[in-house]
């Protein structure tokens, strides 16, 4: 096997990008502190055509030279808003049709496995922040909890890592 060089990957420009048809899944951010973690986040979402990025309370906005470190420009293609308050973007989307998940350790959890997504529905998928994970009042609006198996002896993931297993699979599934 021969590493394809980067002219070879045919990517789309930001122009194309903004244009190209969307899986239907936004990200929330709920207070997520990592500059690196969001722009990580922005890059991935680029990756597999997500809607866009809600980003909120505490979680930085672009321009921002450290997101943009992480991110390399898909702070540029990916649509993004900005919210107080996680709750304000939940009811929001939900106004809008989309089924709200949270990724997070729950009770009645389901794993990415044992989800099957509806490629007629919207899906919001919500990570929380670095320590304390998504807020225990945001999880009470939540459709349904994703919890990603884990067994070493650490207890919870990177969130840009949650973020590019979860997206990896919604993207799977409503492609």
């Amino acid at each position: 096997m021969k590493v394809k060089k980067i002219t070879e990957l045919n990517r789309l420009t930001v122009e194309e990008f903004k244009e190209e048809k969307k899986i239907p899944l936004v990200i929330i951010l709920d207070n997520v502190r990592s500059l690196n973690n969001i722009g990580s986040v922005f890059r991935t979402s680029d990756a597999f055509l997500v809607e866009s990025v809600c980003l909120c309370g505490i979680t930085a906005t672009p321009p921002h030279a450290e997101i943009h470190k992480t991110a390399l420009g898909a702070e540029y293609s990916v649509e993004w808003c900005y919210f107080d308050n996680t709750i304000d973007a939940v009811k929001r989307l939900k106004e809008k049709g989309y089924v709200i998940c949270a990724v997070e350790q729950a009770q009645n959890s389901v794993t990415p496995d044992e989800l099957t997504l509806d490629k007629n529905r919207k899906y919001a998928l919500i990570l929380g922040n670095e320590v304390k994970g998504v807020r225990q009042d945001v999880v009470d609006l939540c459709d349904c909890c994703v919890e990603i198996p884990q067994y070493g002896t650490k207890h919870s993931l990177n969130v840009s890592v949650a973020a590019g297993i979860v997206i990896w699979d919604f993207s799977r599934q409503l492609r």
